[in-house]
């Protein structure tokens, strides 16, 4: 039996570790890692000093390589997977493919989810004061008001009737960012659910639930959003 490498993450209700959780889900890999899932807040063991040790800036997820080695940060350790382990090319089969997914990768990372991140940091101060710098109400208001600016140009492109971002039969590595994004919109504290604003991301939205992959990187109901924790209403 191969060894499974180990992965330093969070529970789904982080954003970045739950975008590389669904990429691993949708790829069929994740059965291969072992997760530690660090305790975020309010202990803060991503960073305490045996995850600074293998990643200096203290976030999730890292990933442990069989050399020893570390690879962090989400879309970096999601390259890496797609190219290593078999199976389909979530981050695009082709040079085109490649570079229109980073496109809206970028696109959707920076302009959408992590204003709203932002937003999460800077207003509610939302891992608490041993962990959070800055509390700035007006800089987190702006950044809502950036996502949801951007998330319609997103609603906009999906209106001519495409199911996935680049329009093909499977989703990328943009969409896992996207439908991470528009679950953390729906966060109590955030109050911003990109789905209920626009009507082709809620169509996307629901479309997302239905996969066994989205399924699965949410079964540790620990997102912090109703409809993915208790699904059945009970």
């Amino acid at each position: 039996m191969a060894i499974k490498l180990h992965l330093f993450t969070s529970p789904s209700a982080f954003p970045n570790p739950q975008r590389l959780r669904l990429f691993m889900h949708e790829k069929g890999i994740a059965d291969q890692f072992q997760e530690h899932i660090y305790d975020m807040t309010p202990g803060g063991e991503q960073r305490q000093w045996p995850h600074l040790k293998m990643n200096p800036w203290g976030e999730t997820p890292t990933l442990q390589l069989a050399d020893g080695n570390f690879i962090s940060e989400t879309a970096a350790i999601a390259r890496y997977l797609d190219q290593a382990y078999p199976g389909r090319k979530i981050m695009g089969e082709n040079a085109l493919e490649q570079g229109l997914d980073n496109m809206w990768d970028h696109r959707i990372w920076v302009h959408i989810l992590y204003r709203i991140v932002t937003a999460f940091h800077v207003l509610h101060t939302g891992l608490g004061f041993k962990l959070e710098l800055t509390k700035n109400e007006a800089w987190g208001e702006h950044c809502r008001k950036e996502a949801l600016a951007h998330a319609a140009l997103v609603n906009q492109h999906l209106s001519d009737g495409r199911e996935w971002i680049l329009g093909g039969d499977a989703p990328t590595f943009s969409d896992m960012t996207l439908a991470t994004a528009i679950a953390f919109s729906k966060f109590p504290v955030n109050a911003t659910p990109l789905d209920e604003r626009f009507e082709h991301l809620d169509a996307y939205w629901r479309r997302w639930q239905l996969r066994p992959g989205f399924q699965a990187a949410y079964a540790d109901r620990n997102s912090g959003i109703p409809e993915l924790d208790n699904p059945e209403g009970k």
